[in-house]
């Protein structure tokens, strides 16, 4: 696994040190040697690469990476160049166009969001190729919490995007009053009629940062 070397780093060291850090780093050492695991090994820890804590403006929590080939690269909803767009972030970029106005791109790729502070984060960081779900229980969740608290102690203004049950379930986390927690039904096609269109996260997020005196996100992503 890629190591972590910014600021996160004083934030979640103790987790290594803990009894379930210990089972998940031997899980997944055997996974990856034995089979087919996503992202690479290296991209493990790219939400936290690029997006240093103390740059966090927004934290989107997605659940476990996309498990087919060349998709997944360590940011939630996000997918590598040249990748169809997944439905879920199809739905995204038409809220964002329905809210914003912002054109539909090409490409799913989002690392834009994440060098602008967008903490893209799924609660469980590796899956099995082509086995949705398939690392749940294994010990990420744990982990993940550690990263949500780390974002909740923050004292400055920030947003949270809880799309779906899942991630609504880590609002326990969030408490602190500085913050705007956002909810709203999950993006994928099964619920995103719901009440995830119309939802206007984008801009009630860049409201509330303008508010205090925070620079916006430019969701836009441009086409390649």
């Amino acid at each position: 696994m890629g190591m972590i070397e910014n600021d996160w780093l004083p934030a979640v060291q103790e987790e290594f040190r803990k009894p379930y850090y210990k089972e998940l780093y031997g899980f997944i050492q055997e996974e990856y040697s034995t089979k087919k695991i996503f992202p690479p090994k290296e991209d493990i820890f790219n939400a936290l690469h690029l997006t240093p804590l103390s740059e966090v403006k927004v934290l989107i929590l997605g659940q476990d990476p996309y498990h087919n080939d060349h998709q997944a690269h360590g940011l939630s909803f996000s997918v590598l160049p040249g990748e169809a767009i997944p439905p879920s972030l199809q739905n995204i970029y038409q809220e964002l166009s329905d809210d914003l106005g912002c054109y539909i791109p090409n490409n799913g790729f989002l690392e834009k969001w994440a060098k602008q502070g967008v903490l893209l984060l799924n609660t469980v960081l590796t899956v099995r190729a082509h086995q949705a779900n398939s690392h749940q229980g294994k010990g990420w969740e744990h982990f993940t919490d550690a990263i949500i608290r780390a974002v909740n102690e923050q004292d400055r203004p920030l947003v949270c995007m809880l799309w779906g049950r899942p991630a609504q379930n880590k609002g326990r986390i969030l408490d602190n009053p500085e913050h705007l927690v956002l909810k709203a039904p999950h993006p994928s096609p099964l619920s995103a009629f719901r009440g995830f269109f119309g939802c206007k996260h984008f801009s009630r997020a860049n409201t509330y940062l303008r508010e205090h005196g925070m620079e916006p996100v430019d969701w836009q992503i441009e086409n390649i």
